[in-house]
């Protein structure tokens, strides 16, 4: 069997891409001027971003299904293996907290911007709660069922939950994580954290290929499926909704199975390019971003939003605009090549230091730090 890292070098380059629309949604929301938002060109900008989001949430699904299934191999069992996943939840949706925090000392925004729900507070728990789902189970067809079904059951209970009344006795800096509240949520679960285990089921089909032409078939499948989802979801935002109130915009099932359907055929168009003869020989700049995608994330909302951009917000024409948006995709390419240069050379650094008391102990070790010095 080939490497794991060579065959799926696919995904890293899927988070390159969802990188590149995370960031034109932000650049073109914040540095466009007020006259051209009003404009088609600013919508379908707007549309294109809005893919960013739901690739992030989805491919962290995927990674979920391919991590939890490699560590409950190595460690030799599942709980173990949901443990190291479920820290990892954690660890972003305390990310999410420090990210605002930062937000405050930079820029000085405003104390209840703390409570705002954002896609880590979104992701972190999602990440959590699709582990439990997937070591409830112990078949792959069980987990496979139970993740679909708990995709299905979020998506379409999303109109319900966001016209109940039955929430509204909640606190808002809770209920804002259930559906949305007015300034303080930008993501909420129903539907997005639906995108989690969507992912784990694809997660968990590449999991099962064991040769590159298994994986390559398997997203020939992909190909196929997602985009027969599409379009049947597109069909289907034509009929008459059966909910009393529903937007396709925003709470739409049609619209969810849209975007994932395209996003599912996305990923089998990336394994198809990175199957090509000459991947993996050159430098990869979509793969570096993909690498790098939380540490851009960190960094540019930031820039573009924040106190070191603020001669840019809502300044620029829309064509404008998108100039600036290409020169900040090359500077956040900048950053991320310089992050990696400076993480290998620290690793390198650690390597050498080992590696001299290694030596030095092997000599006499007793004068071990002696002569490391």
């Amino acid at each position: 069997m080939t490497s794991a890292a060579r065959r799926r070098s696919y995904l890293d380059w899927m988070r390159g891409l969802a990188v590149l629309v995370m960031i034109e949604a932000h650049v073109i929301d914040s540095w466009t001027r007020t006259p051209d938002r009003l404009g088609a060109g600013f919508g379908q900008s707007l549309i294109l971003g809005g893919f960013g989001a739901p690739l992030f949430l989805l491919l962290a699904g995927v990674g979920l299904a391919l991590s939890a299934q490699s560590k409950s191999r190595r460690l030799g069992g599942d709980a173990a293996a949901v443990r190291a996943v479920g820290r990892r939840g954690v660890e972003i949706f305390l990310l999410a907290f420090l990210f605002r925090v930062q937000a405050w000392l930079i820029s000085r925004s405003e104390p209840r911007a703390m409570l705002k729900v954002d896609i880590l507070n979104i992701m972190g728990p999602s990440i959590v709660a699709t582990a439990l789902l997937w070591r409830a189970f112990t078949t792959f067809r069980g987990r496979l069922t139970a993740l679909a079904s708990a995709t299905v059951v979020l998506v379409f209970a999303t109109p319900i939950v966001r016209a109940t009344p039955l929430l509204n006795p909640l606190p808002d800096y809770l209920e804002a994580y259930i559906r949305p509240i007015p300034e303080l949520t930008n993501f909420a679960a129903f539907p997005w954290a639906a995108f989690v285990p969507a992912g784990a089921c694809l997660g968990m089909l590449i999991d099962r290929a064991r040769t590159r032409e298994q994986e390559s078939r398997l997203n020939l499948w992909f190909g196929v499926g997602g985009a027969s989802l599409a379009f049947a979801a597109f069909a289907a935002s034509y009929l008459p909704s059966p909910y009393p109130r529903s937007d396709f915009w925003t709470s739409s099932p049609a619209f969810f199975f849209l975007r994932a359907g395209i996003m599912t055929t996305a990923i089998a168009s990336a394994c198809l390019w990175e199957s090509r003869a000459s991947a993996g020989l050159r430098w990869s700049p979509m793969i570096l971003l993909g690498r790098s995608s939380l540490f851009i994330y960190w960094i540019h909302v930031e820039m573009v939003y924040g106190i070191v951009s603020t001669p840019l917000h809502h300044a620029l024409s829309l064509p404008a605009a998108w100039l600036a948006l290409g020169a900040f995709c090359v500077f956040m390419l900048g950053c991320a090549a310089m992050k990696e240069q400076v993480v290998a050379n620290w690793r390198d650094r650690g390597g050498k230091t080992a590696r001299r008391i290694r030596e030095a102990e092997a000599s006499h070790p007793a004068d071990a730090f002696a002569k490391m010095r």
